[in-house]
């Protein structure tokens, strides 16, 4: 018996039934998940279950956490997926909740955000107000890196046009969330959540969702977590706010 699921699941008063439909698979595998030793989930499904449950992955699946102990330089490297599109929204969900000191979306758009995120303006709100720093840099919808990416990726919904979504969804909660522009990560997005970070380097020709993507959590001083910290720092630094004309500084 997997006890700390079981024990998760009484404290949540959930049943195997109503956690088989919260996280979409058959009642019989839930079943399987608590009787058979050693049973362990596949990565999206550990995840989607602790965020139902609101436990950490590792306290209902110690074997899973043991087999993903790294010792060198990648252990900071938590998962790695083809495509953005293929990162749960699960994960999403649970690294923007757990966030409790700093959040930062440093997408060109993200506009993809607004899209597969439920209420996340109002997710947004709630974690500003209880003393999260929220940020976006976003690019400048009108300037000529952002002209010449469009030509680039070469699809109907333009590079601009996402942008500007955005930005009118940021204006709507300007009073709890800081926004820069800046010209210098076309090809590279990173997303912070305290001490995790999801980073998608853009391939040429590709949008977005089509990006390799990381999943890092923060082990060490100056190793990869970091590097992508300091890049999103930079990034803000040089950036200039969104309801103020560019100075020409990027």
């Amino acid at each position: 018996m997997n006890e700390p699921l079981q024990r998760a699941m009484a404290r949540a008063r959930i049943t195997d039934r109503q956690l088989a439909e919260r996280v979409s698979v058959d009642v019989k595998t839930v079943s399987r998940w608590l009787t058979e030793d050693g049973r362990i989930p596949r990565a999206r499904h550990r995840w989607a279950v602790a965020d139902v449950l609101g436990e950490d992955e590792g306290v209902l699946w110690p074997e899973a956490a043991r087999k993903a102990v790294k010792l060198g330089p990648d252990r900071e490297v938590i998962s790695v997926y083809p495509y953005r599109s293929a990162v749960p929204a699960s994960l999403w969900r649970t690294l923007i909740t757990r966030a409790e000191q700093q959040l930062d979306f440093a997408g060109y758009t993200n506009y993809f955000l607004w899209l597969e995120q439920a209420n996340f303006a109002t997710a947004l709100r709630r974690k500003a107000t209880g003393g999260c720093r929220v940020r976006f840099i976003v690019g400048d919808p009108d300037s000529e890196v952002t002209r010449q990416r469009e030509q680039d990726e070469g699809v109907a919904l333009s590079l601009s046009t996402r942008i500007r979504v955005t930005l009118a969804e940021l204006e709507k909660v300007r009073e709890q969330v800081d926004a820069r522009f800046s010209s210098g990560h076309t090809h590279l997005s990173v997303f912070r959540f305290d001490n995790d970070m999801i980073v998608t380097p853009l391939l040429t020709h590709s949008v977005g969702h089509d990006a390799p993507t990381l999943h890092l959590r923060r082990c060490q001083a100056d190793g990869m977590f970091d590097r992508f910290a300091s890049h999103v720092e930079e990034l803000w630094r040089r950036g200039w706010p969104v309801r103020e004309e560019p100075d020409g500084q990027a």
